[in-house]
């Protein structure tokens, strides 16, 4: 019964091989080809230089996107690897001014304690 099951689990790994890899985040506009090849799912060596060739032909990534513009990346590959596809490191300045960007603004409303207080001082 053992045997049985593993049998069936490498073979459920086998035919699914995007549920068995998860895609690693990487920066695409920083990484070099090993690490973008390491942390996608389905971009081997050659893709990953061919990504790294048309960033220095055409500049940095301004969407995920533009890498269905690299011969050999597709759509099913782009969806695939959407989540891990980064365009900025994470602590850089510009993605700390975009996250408090989405934020909504704070109300600048006041009580009506602090603007009856505020009236009687101007008074």
């Amino acid at each position: 019964m053992f045997h049985k099951l593993a049998a069936f689990a490498l073979a459920l790994t086998l035919a699914l091989p995007g549920l068995s890899f998860a895609a690693t985040p990487v920066n695409i506009n920083k990484a070099d080809a090993t690490t973008i090849a390491s942390s996608l799912d389905g971009i081997g060596q050659s893709k990953a230089q061919a990504i790294v060739a048309w960033r220095d032909a055409h500049g940095p990534f301004k969407s995920a996107d533009d890498l269905a513009q690299v011969k050999g990346i597709g759509q099913a590959t782009l969806e695939r690897n959407r989540a891990a596809i980064l365009l900025t490191d994470a602590t850089t300045p510009a993605t700390t001014a975009a996250a408090k960007a989405d934020k909504p603004a704070k109300s600048r409303r006041r009580s009506k304690k602090a603007a009856a207080e505020d009236a009687e001082t101007t008074e």
